[in-house]
C-alpha cells in the first residue's frame, strides 16, 4: 500500500537549498504537515553547481537581514540536526579601487554594525597581512567581513532536509509536479505519483520557476519575471604555495572579491576558484535553437572560457599565484535572475494562498533567511522584517520577456555595481510612458523609472552634462543640483508642474462601503467632497500602507497610492472585501493620469483654465474641467505649497499639460519633489512608511482613532503600545552634512551608542539645510537633542527638530 501523501497543509515545489529551508522553517513553526516535491534528487538544480559563497554584505537592509540570519543558522545547523557540513568561515576582503567604492563599503559597514555584524574597513597596507598573495598598489581601500566564507551547498540542503524530516515534514524525491488545479478553497498539486490536496502552495522551482508559474495563470497568476543566465567559474589544479601557506597557518586564505573588476576568488582545497560576472555575459534558453529542456538536473552548459579572458588576466595580475596552476574544472551552469537581481519571495501576485520563493541569484547565502521569511508569510501572513525588496508584487505587467532578459544581462554584468542616488540604469526603459512623455523629454526631462513608469527626475538645460558617467557619485553636487534648486524655488515663489503618471488608483463603492472602509483603516474618513490620508496597519499595528482617499459620495471612494504599490495595495483591498459581493472594486491606474500644479501662483495659473471653484479649502475635491477637458481637481500638494492635483483621463492630459505650461507653470521633477516633501516631513512609502515601524513609532498618532467603534487590523496592538509607550519615535533632523545627504538606513549615534536610523534624506532648498527623516530611540526624539548621523563612514552632527514641518510649520501657505 502506498504511503504517498494525498493531503498536506503546504506543498513546496522544488528541492534546492531554498525549498529545503522553507520546509525546515515551516516545520519549526509547527506546520509539520508540509510536503516538498523534487523532480529528481535534492539539489539537482542551481544548488548542485553553486559555488557556495556565503557573504553577509549587502547595501539592501532587507537582504542584509536575510543573509545575516542565514549565516547564524549555518553556524549551528550541523549540531542541531546532527549532519556534518563543510562550512568554512574564512572571512572575506572586498577590494576597492576608488573613493566611491570605499564610501559604499563604509555604508555597508555601518548598516552591518547596526545589525550586529563586525564588518571592518581595512587600510591598503593591512591587506597583505590577511592575504599575502595579493597585489595592492592600485587600491583605495578594502572591507573585511569576518563572517564570510563558503559552505557545501549539497550538504547544507541535506542538513535542512534532515532537520525538516526530524520534525515530521515530508520530502518526495523523484516526484515531478505536473500542474495545479483548484477544488473549492483547496489547491490540488498534480504529480506523476498522484495528487496532493493542500491549503497553500509554494513555487520554489529555481530556474524552472517561470514554467511552474504558468500553471497558476488560470487562477489569476502572471508570467514570472525572470531570465536564466549562464554563470561560469573554474577551479585550478593544486597550487603548492597555497597548500604550504594553509598547512603553516592552519586555515584557508580569505575569500577575495575584486568588485570593481567584477569577480570573486576563493580557495578551494589547495587550489583557487575564480568566478567572474562578465559584462559580455550570456542568457540561455531564450531562442528557438536553445530551448529550455524538460529536465536539466545535474547538468551544465558547455565551457565558454573565452568570454572570461579579460577577467582571468585581471585576476592573475591581482593574485599572480592564480597564473601558476592549470585549470582543473570548469563549472558553467544556469542561475535565475529577476530584473533587479533580488529574489521573488512572498505572496504570488493575483493568486490566493500561493507563494513564491524562487529566482535566487545568491540562493546559498540567502536560503536560511529565505526559509524564515517564507514560513512567516505562509503561517502568519506577515514578516518580522519589511521585505518589500523581495516581494513579488513589486513588479507589475510591464515585465515582459524582452524586459526581463535586458535587465538580467544588465544586472549580471554589473553584479557588483554601485547604486548611486542620481544614476538611472539604462536597460529595459520606456515600458510605460506618460501621454506627455515626448513633450517632457523635449523640455529637458532626465527620466527615471517608477514601477515601469517614466517620470522626469530633473530638467536639464542646454550645456548640462547628462551623461551616465556624471551620475557616478554619492555626492549631492552634479549637473542636476542647480536645476533642482531652480525647480524648488519655482515651486516656492511661483508655480511648478509635475507630470506624475502611474499613481495606483482604485475605486470602491456600494452599499456599506463607508462602514467597511472604516473597519479597515486606523483613523477616520473624510466627508463627501473631501479627501485625506488614511493608513492601513497589519495586526501588529505596523504600517502596511498609506493612501489618499477622496470621497465622491457617501458610499463611493477613490483610493490613490504609490505607483509601486499597485499590486500590493490592490490585492490587500480585494482580499478584505466582503465575501457577499456587496462592494465593487475597480483598478483605474492605467485609465487616469495626474498633473501636480503647486506654488503660491498656482491659483493664478489655473484661474484662466478652469471654471472650478479655486477658493474651496485645502483637502477639497471637485469635478470640473481644465482646458476644456473633464478633470477631478483635488486641493493637495505633496510639495507643501498651495496647489492642486489634476486627475484626468490619460488621453486628455496632453491638452491640459500644454495649457498649464502655456499659463506660466515651470516643470519640475521627482528629485525636487523629494526635497520639498522631506522639508514638510511627509513620509514616502516603503522608505519612511514600512512594516518595520508601527503607526505610533512613525509619528502618525493623529491618524489612529482607538476610540472609534469599529475594530480594525492592529487596533489591539496599537492600544497596548499606547499604554506601554513606543520604543522608537519618528523625528526630523537637521544634519551638518558635507558633500552627501543621509541615505536610507544611515546609522544615528548618541554618546557613542547606536540609537536609530534615517529613513530618507535630502537637501532642503527652501530651508537651505540637509534634512533627514529618522527613527530614534523614543527618549531622544526631543527637539534640541544633539546626535550624529553616519553618512558613508563620516559621522555628522545632527539636531532633532520640533514636531512640525521645517517649511511653513503652520501650513499657512498650504491653506492659502
Amino acid at each position: 500500500m502506498s504511503d504517498f501523501p494525498t493531503t498536506a497543509r503546504v506543498v513546496i515545489i522544488g528541492g534546492g537549498a531554498v525549498g529545503a529551508s522553507a520546509l525546515y522553517h515551516l516545520a519549526k513553526a509547527g506546520w509539520t504537515d508540509s510536503v516538498l516535491l523534487e523532480k529528481n534528487e535534492l539539489t539537482a538544480g542551481s544548488t548542485w553547481h553553486a559555488a557556495g559563497n556565503c557573504p553577509s554584505f549587502s547595501t539592501s537592509w532587507a537582504i542584509m537581514n536575510m543573509q545575516r540570519y542565514s549565516l547564524s543558522l549555518y553556524a549551528r545547523l550541523a549540531d542541531e540536526v546532527d549532519y556534518p557540513m563543510n562550512y568554512h568561515v574564512t572571512g572575506s576582503i572586498r577590494l576597492g579601487h576608488s573613493r566611491e567604492r570605499v564610501m559604499e563599503f563604509e555604508r555597508a559597514r555601518s548598516m552591518g554594525r547596526y545589525q550586529g555584524m563586525d564588518l571592518e574597513m581595512m587600510q591598503v597596507s593591512d591587506i597583505k597581512d590577511r592575504y599575502p598573495f595579493v597585489e595592492t598598489h592600485d587600491l583605495a581601500g578594502a572591507l573585511w567581513d569576518p563572517d564570510d566564507g563558503d559552505i557545501d551547498p549539497a550538504q547544507l540542503t541535506q542538513a535542512l532536509a534532515k532537520g525538516a524530516r526530524q520534525m515530521g515534514a515530508r520530502i518526495e524525491r523523484f516526484c515531478p509536479a505536473t500542474g495545479v488545479s483548484r477544488r473549492g478553497d483547496e489547491w490540488i498539486v498534480h504529480t506523476e505519483k498522484g495528487d496532493i490536496a493542500c491549503e497553500k502552495v509554494v513555487n520554489a522551482a529555481g530556474y524552472y520557476a517561470q514554467r511552474v508559474g504558468e500553471w497558476f495563470k488560470p487562477y489569476g497568476g502572471r508570467t514570472v519575471p525572470m531570465a536564466v543566465m549562464s554563470h561560469q567559474f573554474f577551479l585550478t589544479e593544486e597550487i603548492p604555495e597555497l597548500a604550504a601557506w594553509t598547512r603553516d597557518n592552519g586555515r584557508k586564505v580569505p575569500l577575495l572579491r575584486d568588485v570593481d573588476s567584477s569577480y570573486y576568488l576563493r580557495q578551494d582545497k589547495n587550489g583557487l576558484n575564480l568566478g567572474p560576472y562578465e559584462r559580455n555575459c550570456k542568457a540561455h534558453w531564450i531562442t528557438p535553437d536553445d530551448p529550455m529542456p524538460e529536465d536539466f538536473s545535474f547538468q551544465l552548459y558547455p565551457d565558454d572560457l573565452e568570454r572570461l579572458e579579460w577577467y582571468i588576466e585581471d585576476a592573475m595580475a591581482r593574485v599572480p599565484l592564480l597564473g601558476t596552476a592549470g585549470v582543473g574544472r570548469v563549472i558553467n551552469g544556469p542561475i535565475p535572475y529577476a530584473p533587479d537581481g533580488l529574489p521573488l519571495l512572498g505572496p504570488m501576485p493575483g493568486v490566493p494562498n500561493a507563494y513564491e520563493a524562487c529566482v535566487f541569484t545568491f540562493g546559498i547565502t540567502q536560503a536560511g533567511g529565505a526559509g524564515k521569511v517564507l514560513a512567516e508569510w505562509v503561517t502568519e501572513g506577515q514578516t518580522e522584517w519589511d521585505m518589500w525588496a523581495t516581494d513579488p508584487r513589486r513588479y507589475t505587467h510591464y515585465t515582459d520577456r524582452d524586459y526581463c532578459i535586458a535587465k538580467a544581462i544588465e544586472v549580471y554584468g554589473h553584479e557588483y555595481g554601485m547604486h548611486f542616488p542620481h544614476h538611472a540604469w539604462p536597460a529595459g526603459r520606456d515600458r510605460k510612458l506618460s501621454p506627455v512623455h515626448d513633450k517632457i523629454v523635449s523640455l529637458g526631462g532626465q527620466m527615471g523609472a517608477y514601477n515601469g513608469w517614466e517620470r522626469a527626475n530633473w530638467f536639464a538645460k542646454p550645456g548640462d552634462d547628462t551623461s551616465e558617467e556624471a551620475t557616478q557619485t554619492w555626492e549631492r553636487a552634479g549637473p542636476w543640483q542647480a536645476r533642482i534648486r531652480e525647480e524648488c524655488e519655482a515651486v516656492r515663489d511661483h508655480c511648478g508642474m509635475l507630470d506624475l503618471p502611474g499613481f495606483s488608483r482604485f475605486k470602491v463603492y456600494g452599499p456599506g462601503a463607508d462602514d467597511w472602509l472604516r473597519g479597515q483603516i486606523t483613523g477616520a474618513l473624510p466627508k463627501v467632497g473631501r479627501c485625506g490620508l488614511i493608513y492601513f496597519a497589519d495586526d501588529r499595528g505596523r504600517i502596511l500602507t498609506e493612501m489618499t482617499v477622496a470621497r465622491e459620495e457617501e458610499d463611493r471612494f477613490i483610493l490613490v497610492t504609490a505607483a509601486a504599490a499597485q499590486w500590493h495595495d490592490g490585492e490587500m483591498l480585494k482580499s478584505r472585501l466582503p465575501a457577499d459581493g456587496s462592494l465593487s472594486f475597480e483598478d483605474w491606474t492605467d485609465r487616469m493620469s495626474t498633473l501636480i500644479v503647486t506654488g503660491p501662483k498656482s491659483r493664478d495659473v489655473l484661474s484662466g483654465l478652469t471654471p472650478g471653484d479655486l477658493s474651496l479649502p485645502w483637502l477639497s475635491l471637485q469635478d470640473t474641467t481644465v482646458a476644456g477637458r473633464w478633470a477631478a481637481l483635488v486641493r493637495l500638494s505633496f510639495a507643501g505649497e498651495l496647489g492642486w492635483e489634476i486627475h484626468a483621463e490619460t488621453a486628455d492630459m496632453p491638452a491640459i499639460y500644454d495649457a498649464v505650461l502655456a499659463a506660466g507653470a515651470k516643470p519640475f521633477g521627482m528629485y525636487a519633489l523629494n526635497s520639498l516633501r522631506i522639508e514638510k516631513g511627509y513620509r514616502a512609502w516603503k522608505g519612511d512608511l514600512s512594516t518595520d515601524y508601527t503607526l505610533f513609532e512613525g509619528g502618525l498618532d493623529r491618524f489612529v482613532k482607538l476610540d472609534k467603534p469599529q475594530d480594525f487590523p492592529g487596533k489591539a496592538a496599537l492600544l497596548a503600545e499606547k499604554q506601554r509607550g513606543s520604543a522608537k519615535r519618528f523625528a526630523t533632523l537637521i544634519v551638518d552634512a558635507a558633500e552627501c545627504d543621509a541615505p536610507y538606513m544611515s546609522t544615528v549615534w548618541h554618546n557613542g551608542q547606536v540609537v536609530g536610523e534615517t529613513t530618507s534624506g535630502a537637501w532642503g532648498y527652501r530651508v537651505d539645510a540637509s534634512v533627514a527623516l529618522a527613527m530614534l530611540r523614543a527618549d531622544l526624539a526631543v527637539p534640541g537633542t544633539e546626535l550624529e548621523v553616519e553618512i558613508y563612514g563620516d559621522r555628522r552632527a545632527a539636531t532633532v527638530q520640533p514636531d512640525t514641518p521645517l517649511w511653513d510649520p503652520q501650513n499657512e501657505r498650504l491653506r492659502a
